[in-house]
């Protein structure tokens, strides 16, 4: 009776696992602010380093006085420790600074690409879910089958072919030889279609992939086994356990997926003329919009950072261990 009263899990032991969570959610925070401090110095640094923007906003035969001039309404004429504690007060404040280039506010710029990014992360991140999820889920069941081989080697062939070579193909084919879609532009569910199908292609194939493997293992355990054994039908072995038991893995990989949509759609929007952040990016790089480039990587870092914050406080939900601070 002892060793029973021992391996019970006793009320008063529950305050403290869930008191260990919150801790953990703390840490989990207060360590995503430290890599946003990260991203933004090193941001700083490395726009620094990458040439004058005086060069491109001068004409060839200014003056040192004009020079000196647009320096100073710029900033750029301070020391890099006064530009760099300038920049970080200004984001504790909310404000990225004024773009070189466009001279108008970082923010406002982002925001008004960000539903454009946002329209085509959405698009091609609810196409990858409608794929990969059923073909990771046929090929775990059907392991070493036919079925199986034929969708591990699409999966293959996707991770493995770059987003911009694929928007290319796709470009030559539906909008110039069959003229079905167009090449590029925004505003219609036409110019939609090629940029989120390009764009979704990586992430089925990472889905898809992990939810095979997931699905797989979990399949093959003892306890599936038992659950077969005890007569249970295929589909509440599969999706009641199998399924249920092999999310954890797939939903991380979700989760890091949807921000590379958000985040990492740069080539895909240049390909396409999509006048979202990734462009945006672009053009700030080429004119060495200090102020801009650092708002963009800033802003990508936040959505990274959030999402896989939001993944992480979704284990408390999925999984009771982490309920119950094990």
């Amino acid at each position: 009776m002892a060793a029973v009263i021992i391996d019970q899990p006793s009320s008063s032991s529950r305050p403290a696992a869930g008191a260990g969570v919150g801790r953990a959610i703390v840490s989990r925070v207060v360590s995503s602010l430290v890599v946003l401090f990260l991203v933004a110095t090193v941001a700083f640094g490395l726009v620094r380093i990458s040439g004058d923007p005086l060069a491109l906003l001068l004409p060839p035969d200014a003056t040192k006085e004009q020079a000196a001039r647009l320096a100073s309404q710029l900033g750029l004429d301070q020391p890099l420790a006064v530009q760099y504690l300038q920049y970080l007060g200004g984001l504790v404040r909310g404000d990225l600074g004024t773009s070189i280039y466009f001279d108008q506010p970082v923010l406002s710029l982002i925001g008004e690409r960000l539903p454009a990014t946002v329209l085509l992360a959405f698009s091609a991140f609810v196409l990858s879910l409608l794929i990969s999820l059923p073909a990771g889920i046929v090929a775990g069941i059907r392991r070493g089958k036919i079925t199986d081989t034929v969708i591990s080697g699409v999966i293959l062939i996707g991770q493995s072919t770059p987003a911009f070579w694929v928007g290319i193909v796709f470009i030559l084919i539906f909008a110039v030889r069959l003229r079905v879609l167009p090449a590029a532009g925004y505003g219609s569910f036409a110019n939609l279609v090629l940029p989120a199908v390009t764009l979704a292609i990586y992430s089925i194939a990472v889905v898809a992939r992990v939810l095979r493997t997931s699905l797989t293992d979990e399949l093959s355990s003892d306890y599936i086994r038992t659950a077969v054994a005890k007569g249970l039908r295929p589909r509440e072995v599969v999706i009641g356990h199998g399924l249920r038991n092999a999310s954890l893995p797939v939903i991380t990989v979700i989760g890091l997926e949807l921000g590379s949509l958000l985040g990492g759609a740069i080539l895909t929007e240049q390909v396409f003329s999509w006048p979202g952040i990734g462009r945006l990016t672009v053009e700030a790089i080429s004119n060495r919009d200090f102020p801009l480039v650092q708002g963009a990587v800033l802003f990508f870092a936040t959505v990274f950072v959030v999402v896989n914050l939001l993944v992480d406080l979704s284990y408390a939900v999925l999984d009771p261990r982490v309920r119950e601070g094990r």
